[in-house]
């Protein structure tokens, strides 16, 4: 391993411990091993994709420092934080600036606003984060951070809403259910990545099957 090569992942490893202990005790689905398993998904996406791997794996680590879901709707919470927190080990300001670029547009911020990500490692750390929006864990997630808000499970005379901008994405109401169909279910057709696009069929698959299921019991309509 070269010089260059230490120094970042000794820049890695902080910044692993930096969040771990910033994110510790989270019952939202926001926590840890969220963070862990968007990295480890977004360095598989690196890979095929061809992005630079410490970018990636930096921006992974740093995505949910402070998110603005849980900064009074601040959604320049968590560039600032990785900004201050990069400076404090004097990393170099291209990285900073790549870094706090791929945090600020990664979220997504409603059904009628565009988030797309101008650079490689951008577009496969949001394709990551959007991963574990689908599939097992994205509809556990989904319930979790539903509870959180105190939102019902479901409500049948609640209808779905896309939001045409992220303000009034921020507002709180709605129910768990519907963020699959106000969310969830949009994601696999706005993946940026080949690689992404791939991965996220069967999740999205699941979550369609789940959503159907739900229903169904919901109704009464599963029993023999």
């Amino acid at each position: 391993m070269n010089q260059r090569d230490t120094v970042d992942r000794d820049i890695l490893d902080r910044a692993a411990e930096h969040v771990r202990g910033v994110l510790s005790g989270d019952g939202t689905g926001h926590d840890w091993h969220h963070v862990d398993r968007v990295r480890r998904v977004a360095l598989r996406l690196a890979d095929a994709e061809g992005a630079d791997r410490f970018i990636v794996e930096l921006a992974a680590l740093l995505h949910d420092v402070a998110d603005w879901k849980f900064h009074g709707g601040d959604e320049t919470a968590g560039p600032r934080a990785a900004r201050e927190w990069l400076a404090s080990l004097d990393v170099d300001a291209g990285t900073i600036e790549h870094v706090c670029e791929i945090v600020a547009g990664l979220s997504f911020k409603g059904a009628g606003v565009a988030t797309e990500m101008p650079t490689i490692e951008g577009r496969v750390v949001q394709d990551a984060d959007r991963l574990d929006a689908l599939g097992a864990i994205g509809v556990a997630r989904t319930f979790a951070y539903g509870g959180h808000r105190g939102q019902p499970l479901h409500d049948p005379d609640a209808a779905p809403v896309l939001h045409e901008s992220f303000a009034a994405y921020k507002e709180p109401g709605g129910t768990s259910l519907n963020h699959f169909h106000e969310k969830l279910l949009l994601l696999k057709d706005r993946m940026q990545t080949e690689s992404g696009r791939r991965w996220a069929e069967t999740r999205h698959a699941y979550v369609e099957e789940f959503v159907e299921r739900f229903l169904s019991e919901w109704n009464g309509e599963d029993g023999p």
